[in-house]
């Protein structure tokens, strides 16, 4: 059975707000997620299909608190909550020292990665 922890997860960035542990498991993406500083995802998301988060997550918060905002209300998520994001949420705002895991389809995964990088680096000039 596959199985990764955060210490044994294969991919690790530091975006300096938030520090992300990952692997790939059989059609899933697990991310162990620390966040450092309040976030408000919205601008990284411009050029999805409503400049919305596509990509479904299943997690739970370890320590911390998230807002997620849908199309018609907020939902928080705090420790100890499992979670189930479908597409079209947005993350409007992550507490400091919010810890969090989350399962997400690769496929999907991929795809909002590639956008949430492309919006980095246009927000940092590049």
């Amino acid at each position: 059975m596959p199985k990764v922890s955060k210490k044994s997860a294969s991919k690790r960035a530091d975006h300096g707000v938030i520090v992300d542990h990952a692997e790939d498991l059989d059609g899933f993406t697990v991310n162990f997620i620390e966040v450092r500083q309040d976030m408000d995802l919205t601008p990284l998301l411009k050029g999805l299909p409503n400049d919305q988060c596509p990509c479904p997550h299943w997690g739970y918060v370890v320590k911390g608190r998230i807002t997620m905002r849908f199309p018609n209300r907020e939902e928080i998520y705090q420790a100890g909550d499992a979670f189930y994001a479908p597409p079209g949420h947005i993350p409007v705002s992550t507490e400091p020292g919010t810890e969090y895991f989350q399962f997400s389809p690769v496929e999907k995964m991929r795809e909002l990665e590639t956008v949430l990088m492309a919006n980095v680096k246009k927000m940092q000039g590049g």
